[in-house]
C-alpha cells in the first residue's frame, strides 16, 4: 500500500474511534432523545418509555463500541504497515 493511502487509512481510523467515544459517553443523552422523538405523538406508560430509552441507549452504546473497536484495529494496522514500509 502506498503511503498517501496509509495516511488515510489512519485518519478514517481515527474518525471512527472518535466517533464510537462520542456514541459512549453520549449513549443515554442520545437514547433519551432518540426515545423521546419516537413516542412524541403517541401515549405510553411510563414503564414502557423506560424500556424503550434502556433499548434505544444500549443500541447506541454497542455501536459506539464497534465503531471504536473498528476504529481502534483500523489505527493499529495502518500503523503496522507504515512500519513495514520504512524497512
Amino acid at each position: 500500500m502506498r503511503d498517501n493511502s496509509l495516511k488515510g487509512l489512519l485518519m478514517l481510523g481515527s474518525l471512527l474511534g472518535i466517533i464510537g467515544l462520542i456514541f459512549i459517553f453520549f449513549s443515554h443523552d442520545l437514547g433519551t432523545s432518540l426515545t423521546n422523538t419516537l413516542v412524541a405523538g403517541s401515549d405510553y406508560a411510563a414503564s414502557t418509555y423506560e424500556s424503550k430509552v434502556k433499548t434505544n441507549t444500549l443500541i447506541i452504546l454497542v455501536t459506539g463500541i464497534i465503531l471504536s473497536v473498528v476504529g481502534l484495529s483500523t489505527v493499529v494496522f495502518a500503523l503496522y504497515k507504515m512500519e513495514n514500509i520504512k524497512y
